[in-house]
């Protein structure tokens, strides 16, 4: 039997969820819903699902196991504690949530219900950081020194004027780094161990009619005693590759998108010239750099099957409500930096 889910918003997001569950042979989308009839329907006849006209209905459909949220990031509780009150398990697409307490809720809503949370960081499950993951716990940078990513996008002022939550800070929940970046700040952690303290600078330089910042830049200064930089914008014409560097006091790792630019180790081994092979050279995709739907859903593919399987196996996912709040909080750190001129210690009080 298929894992049927149900899809809540319909926006341009929710069309990567349902290619990524349309691509696993145990699952299926079995129903959406959309606050606006006309577009559950058109959804619904694309992807060979039933548009439902309540969210009612969809969380009381027997053939819905899983729930995945696909409304504007401020919008995502209410409709994530539903589902965990009807039993679903909750998929959240980045962020969890705009507020600390907001994904506090909706982590505390899936633990009293039983059923599990997963909050989408599709950029975890990419071979090249995969493979860089594994070399960190292999120990061969030796004493981890700096962290960092970049995330030098470009949106149009159509991008923002042409949905009414985005630059908002009651529904988008801050710029670049919450919507477009959050996916590295994310990635550098999972690489780097916790963060300790944060500071930085924000600002709104290349947009207009937005609430949020479209440039930001964060210094990091992880548990670990390590130092990182995170550079967000939504404001770097024509838009960039997104870049991950880790350097270590003996190896030094670069990944553009998804490729691997250089794995340079003091102590080499025979597998690097075959990762190298295979991972390595330019990526063939923009990532979303300039054109927010031209990413892949191959991601969200490997991170909805993971989860899948969690929930057969009895285990937590790779990216649960715990890993998905730890990004906010770092982010919320650096716009109260930015605000106050103060650096922000971690966790936040």
């Amino acid at each position: 039997m298929k894992a049927g889910f149900g899809i809540i918003g319909t926006g341009m997001i929710a069309h990567f969820h349902a290619k990524a569950i349309g691509e696993m042979t145990d699952a299926q989308v079995v129903a959406c819903f959309n606050q606006t009839p006309e577009k559950a329907a058109a959804f619904a006849a694309e992807y060979n699902c039933r548009a439902v006209t309540s969210l009612e209905e969809l969380l009381a459909d027997p053939e819905i196991q899983f729930v995945t949220i696909c409304t504007p990031s401020g919008a995502h509780l209410e409709p994530a504690i539903a589902a965990a009150k009807a039993g679903k398990h909750v998929v959240v697409e980045k962020p969890l949530e705009i507020t600390l307490d907001r994904c506090d809720q909706i982590i505390s809503a899936c633990e009293e219900n039983g059923v599990q949370l997963c909050t989408i960081f599709p950029s975890r499950f990419s071979p090249a950081n995969q493979a860089l993951r594994k070399a960190i716990e292999a120990g061969r940078f030796g004493r981890i020194t700096l962290g960092d990513t970049y995330v030098k996008w470009w949106r149009t002022q159509e991008y923002y004027d042409g949905g009414g939550w985005r630059g908002t800070w009651a529904l988008d929940g801050g710029g670049a780094f919450m919507n477009q970046a959050i996916h590295n700040v994310d990635l550098l952690c999972w690489l780097m161990g916790d963060v300790a303290e944060v500071t930085g600078y924000t600002g709104t330089l290349a947009h207009e009619r937005i609430e949020v910042e479209d440039v930001g830049v964060a210094c990091l200064k992880f548990s670990s005693g390590a130092i990182g930089v995170m550079e967000a914008t939504t404001a770097a014409w024509p838009g960039l590759l997104k870049r991950t560097e880790i350097h270590g006091s003996t190896g030094t790792v670069i990944v553009e998108q998804d490729s691997i630019v250089r794995w340079e180790f003091a102590e080499p081994r025979d597998s690097d010239e075959l990762l190298i092979a295979e991972l390595g050279g330019s990526s063939s995709s923009s990532g979303g750099a300039a054109d927010p739907k031209a990413i892949s859903f191959v991601g969200h593919q490997l991170q909805l099957q993971d989860f899948v399987d969690a929930v057969a196996e009895g285990r937590r996912p790779e990216v649960d409500g715990a890993e998905g709040r730890r990004s906010v909080e770092i982010i919320l750190a650096l716009y109260q930096a930015a605000k106050s001129g103060v650096s922000q210690k971690l966790p936040l009080q």
